[in-house]
């Protein structure tokens, strides 16, 4: 199928649209295509971009509006009713063939598909709906799906979109009922949140069946609903809220929809923004900084109140990773015995991180490690070393206060700032 020229303007619009989105965000990964080559695909285009898979898989999606017509007026959002952006729409029948072509020509494995909200929240996510239904029933497709849903929907649509996709998302757009009321008044912090425990108590209904039908070895097991999970995102940088308000509210969402991920979108200001806004976005290091914190309260073992505790005026160190600074308000918790330490502690020396102490363990079952051993098993020797002991090492002084904060805020200049949070 040759996509015509209209489609592809509706294309270039509803892309670009879809770029705040950050629940599929872009992988770093070189440019390639097939022209001149023997082979087929790219890895560029057009509202393709890079998620991973929990193996550890890169999957490109088509991410893309359904439209950025909105009938809300959200103050944060550059779709808002009274903003001034070029507008389009697709059919849902565009949508589903576009992701079709787009497969066949080996561009994407799958459908990241959100959309403004028009006529009403029930028609808006009848259309979104009617995308994932035309794509597996229909043309039998058997790509990754990912649907944003919206909160205020009838439940029964929430329902039905989860019967098609793989992930489903519920912005919860803000970290407060605060900055909500005050920055998009037409949503609902209850609403949002009630969406989310219905979307769980969906997810949670179909494992059970499906465990039960492994029980009694059923042959044909039933379908599971979005068995990817569902996943949310926060504006961050919008409001006055501080970062221990944005962990805090993260970890309980956690708690309660069991969440797989929880997305951090620094605000970008807009065009014709409203007043109050900020005129500056925040540092991208800022939604950095959210990201490793969030990661250590979901692999590292660290409750998020160990966390917030060691934040000054409730923001963390746009220097220093935030597992550093934990490790350097509680030095009495070191040093570790590189030999003897349980995985759950080895975790908490900054300079670490999962696959570094998976070796570690691995290599003493071996034998002994010695202080050279950490060099081929560690990434960074120069910042573990002062939270270690070797039977030929000890700190010493280098876990003195002064001399270390300053030796770590040092090397911060010069950090990447995609580093692992370690």
């Amino acid at each position: 199928m040759a996509i015509s020229a209209r489609l592809i303007e509706k294309l270039r619009v509803l892309a670009d649209a879809a770029k705040y989105d950050a629940s599929c965000a872009s992988s770093g990964s070189a440019s390639r295509n097939s022209i001149g080559g023997k082979g087929v695909g790219s890895s560029e285009g057009m509202g393709i971009c890079h998620a991973y898979a929990p193996d550890g898989r890169c999957i490109s999606l088509l991410k893309v509006l359904l439209t950025n017509y909105c009938m809300f007026d959200c103050a944060y959002c550059i779709n808002r009713s009274s903003s001034n952006v070029k507008r389009a729409s697709f059919t849902p029948r565009e949508v589903a063939d576009l992701t079709v072509e787009f497969y066949k020509r080996n561009y994407i494995e799958g459908l990241f598909l959100s959309s403004g909200i028009i006529r009403s929240p029930d028609h808006t996510m009848e259309q979104i709906v009617e995308v994932a239904r035309i794509l597996r029933d229909e043309y039998d497709f058997r790509g990754y799906i990912h649907l944003k849903t919206i909160p205020e929907a009838d439940p029964k649509l929430l329902e039905e979109a989860g019967r098609h996709a793989d992930r489903l998302s519920i912005n919860i757009e803000l970290p407060s009922r605060r900055s909500l009321e005050a920055l998009a008044p037409e949503k609902s912090r209850d609403g949002i949140e009630g969406a989310m425990a219905s979307v769980k108590t969906q997810i949670d209904g179909a494992k059970s069946e499906a465990r039960s039908a492994r029980k009694l070895r059923h042959r044909t097991p039933p379908k599971l609903f979005a068995p990817g999970g569902q996943s949310t995102q926060m504006v961050v940088g919008a409001d006055q809220e501080t970062d221990a308000q944005v962990i805090d509210t993260a970890a309980g969402l956690y708690g309660k929809h069991q969440l797989r991920r929880v997305y951090y979108s620094a605000y970008s200001p807009i065009p014709d923004a409203k007043a109050g806004l900020p005129v500056q976005a925040p540092p991208l290091i800022r939604e950095h900084r959210l990201y490793q914190a969030d990661w250590l309260t979901r692999f590292y073992g660290f409750d998020p109140k160990e966390i917030t505790a060691t934040l000054k005026g409730g923001m963390l160190d746009l220097d220093l990773d935030p597992k550093t600074i934990w490790a350097m308000q509680n030095r009495g918790f070191f040093p570790l015995d590189i030999n003897t330490a349980d995985r759950e502690a080895l975790l908490r020396v900054p300079g670490l991180g999962e696959k570094g102490v998976a070796k570690i363990l691995a290599a003493r079952s071996q034998g002994v490690l010695r202080y050279a051993d950490l060099a081929r098993l560690a990434a960074s020797v120069r910042k573990i070393k002062p939270f270690v002991i070797t039977p030929d090492w000890r700190p010493g002084g280098l876990l003195d206060a002064a001399s270390l904060e300053a030796r770590f805020r040092r090397k911060a200049e010069q950090s990447d700032l995609f580093a692992a949070a370690a």
